[in-house]
């Protein structure tokens, strides 16, 4: 065969299947990435239908109290957020290699476990958690360790979305009453009003006013901290920052809770009684939350402003 057969054999000749499907070689120019394999596409649908067989009924009573409990009524926003999330990180996704693990197991086994001691022992919040790491398991062996760390946050943020265990609820509660009462007693002094207080309770020269449940703060803590959260992904680039806005909502919404009774307490003794126990602790609540996410805000522009100065900070001592 002539030199010149030879040359257009070798110039025509299709490239190695190796060479198309190695996740550095270009075609036309864009990136090839080999996707998921049918076999893995089939069962990550069979396993959905398993999920969804399996979690149904918890997830409509948890739907349920989300609806019925107005400390966990935030859950609404959780799965939406989390599908933000996934949308938002969509082209690292896609450029992830899947994968598959079978480490993925050491996550799935116990989720299932898990699961198991939640519906036979009637504990819903077990139940519930189980979803979350049974989903990071099946993400690692389906698809890898790779991917499970592009969702890990999306899948993470989903607990926010699950009401805490009552006991656990009300081991804090009942010390933010007291909290707020003795802080609340504390300010009204000084604005003049007259106050004996005994535990939650606030004695005026008028009236009692009682810091109940409902008035410990524990929702607007709950729901300051889950938006201090979700604010904080996206305003924040390192996660120190994100951890400190987080941790800034607590004090922030105990102050705000107890500004809010101190709030009220004026107004039963400077205006009316019942208008302050009825409309005003009402809308003071929405208004006190306002403020509370306001305080948010300015402490992401401290630490903009922390930050800003650290980097534009010249540099001192002499260079080698």
């Amino acid at each position: 065969m002539s030199s010149f057969h030879t040359s257009v054999i070798a110039e025509t000749a299709p490239e190695p299947a190796s060479r198309l499907t190695s996740p550095g070689h270009a075609i036309n120019g864009r990136p090839y990435r080999r996707g998921a394999s049918p076999l893995t596409l089939v069962l990550g649908l069979i396993i959905l239908g398993l999920l969804v067989l399996l979690y149904h009924g918890i997830a409509t009573k948890l739907v349920g109290d989300w609806y019925d409990l107005p400390a966990a009524s935030h859950g609404f926003l959780i799965p939406f957020f989390s599908l933000l999330l996934l949308w938002d990180k969509r082209k690292q996704i896609e450029q992830t290699k899947i994968a598959p693990s079978w480490g993925g197991l050491a996550m799935v086994v116990p989720g299932l476990f898990v699961f198991l001691v939640g519906v036979l022992g009637a504990d819903l919040f077990l139940s519930r958690v189980s979803f979350v790491l049974l989903a990071a398991g099946l993400v690692a062996l389906l698809f890898g360790w790779a991917m499970l760390a592009r969702v890990r946050f999306a899948l993470l943020v989903l607990l926010l979305a699950i009401p805490l265990p009552t006991l656990v609820l009300n081991q804090i509660t009942f010390p933010l009453q007291l909290l707020a009462s003795r802080m609340s007693a504390a300010m009204l002094p000084l604005a003049g009003v007259p106050v004996l207080r005994d535990g939650n309770v606030i004695q005026l020269a008028s009236m009692k006013l009682e810091v109940a449940e409902a008035c410990s703060g524990i929702r607007s803590l709950i729901s300051l901290l889950t938006v201090a959260i979700l604010f904080g992904y996206f305003v924040e680039k390192t996660v120190s920052r994100r951890v400190v806005l987080a941790l800034a909502s607590i004090p922030i919404a105990v102050l705000a809770n107890s500004a809010r009774i101190f709030g009220t307490g004026l107004c039963v003794q400077y205006w009316n009684p019942d208008k302050a126990v009825g409309f005003f602790h009402e809308f003071s609540g929405w208004l006190v939350f306002l403020v509370s996410l306001m305080c948010l805000y300015v402490v992401h522009l401290l630490m903009q402003t922390v930050g800003s100065k650290g980097r534009t900070q010249p540099a001192t001592g002499v260079r080698a």
